[in-house]
């Protein structure tokens, strides 16, 4: 008797939580705990109820939870703190937006299709550095997502709706028929007034890239990594005149030589113009005089790289059968 708790279990080898929970009234060795008493300070249920009654009333009912417990302790009613207001609303299940919120349809997935040069245009305009920290250059260029060809481009100061309303006017000029719809994303130019006015007097589709989804455009996007990832791509262009004579070089190779993927590693002038059906036919003759040559490296017939069909922007997913449909096909 008389020897500590802690210092009798550190002699028996017994801890002490053993010793307090068998010390508990009644002996409890098992079984859950028991239930905590609510302090004394905590609301009763009917003052919770009141609580979110005065939450869920017609005057309060859209509002958020710190105005409300605001407004009625200005008039003169404190039910209870901020903090115990929200623990009552979210023991109910009502601590998300409680506003009326106002409901926008979501934007149109743009979905355009292309089957040969001349019908789909894309446009963009991106940023060249200039001589000095914060002298920026802008690159106006317009692409035919068919056949990949730099129909326009334009190195100006700055990004102004009436100087992209004269750019897409005198590529669509030079062009000789305007096609049937030009996409671009949601950038001041792309979507001001005179850009919209020319379009629309045109008879051309207008389309935007949905905000903050770059894969709206993809085309464009491309395009303008090739541009900055090119090897000789300076760090920056000394001056206006520097930008256009780069970019007259580049464009001209990327229309003229550049072997594109997209298109079967034509040349993006090549399928614009018509010329690449042609080079299908020399390719697929040289082919066969290789093989003619050796016959035993080649397992069947080779074949060059093919031409798209159909090109997109945003190709509709095939949506899948419903079980009727599945049913009916069995």
């Amino acid at each position: 008797m008389g020897v500590p708790v802690s210092r009798a279990c550190t002699f028996t080898g017994r801890s002490r939580a053993t010793h307090y929970r068998h010390a508990a009234p009644g002996g409890r060795r098992h079984g859950p705990w028991p239930a905590r008493k609510p302090p004394p300070a905590a609301l009763t249920a009917t003052e919770r109820a009141q609580v979110l009654a005065v939450l869920n009333s017609p005057a309060y009912q859209d509002l958020a939870i710190p105005q409300v417990w605001a407004r009625e302790l200005d008039a003169g009613r404190y039910w209870c703190s901020l903090a115990t207001m929200y623990r009552v609303a979210r023991a109910a299940g009502q601590t998300r937006e409680r506003r009326a919120v106002a409901s926008h349809p979501p934007r149109v997935r743009p979905e355009l299709s292309a089957t040969g040069p001349g019908q789909v245009w894309s446009w963009d305009i991106t940023a060249l550095k200039g001589p000095a920290k914060g002298v920026w250059y802008k690159l106006y260029v317009i692409l035919d997502i068919y056949s990949r060809y730099v129909t326009g481009w334009l190195v100006a100061a700055a990004e102004d709706a009436v100087v992209a309303k004269d750019f897409l006017a005198d590529a669509i000029h030079r062009n000789g028929i305007p096609p049937r719809a030009v996409h671009a994303d949601r950038g001041g130019a792309m979507v001001s007034k005179p850009v919209s006015e020319l379009l629309v007097d045109l008879g051309v589709h207008r389309s935007h890239s949905r905000p903050r989804t770059s894969n709206d455009n993809p085309y464009s996007e491309a395009q303008f990594k090739t541009l900055k990832y090119t090897f000789d791509f300076p760090e920056r262009f000394g001056s206006l005149a520097d930008a256009r004579v780069f970019c007259e070089g580049f464009f001209t190779a990327y229309n003229h030589d550049h072997r594109h993927s997209g298109i079967g590693f034509h040349t993006p002038a090549s399928v614009h113009f018509g010329t690449a059906k042609q080079l299908q036919a020399h390719r697929q003759a040289t082919l066969d005089r290789a093989r003619a040559a050796h016959p035993e490296r080649f397992a069947r017939r080779p074949r060059p790289p093919r031409l798209p069909e159909t090109v997109w922007i945003n190709q509709p997913v095939p949506s899948q059968p419903s079980n009727d449909q599945l049913s009916h096909l069995t």
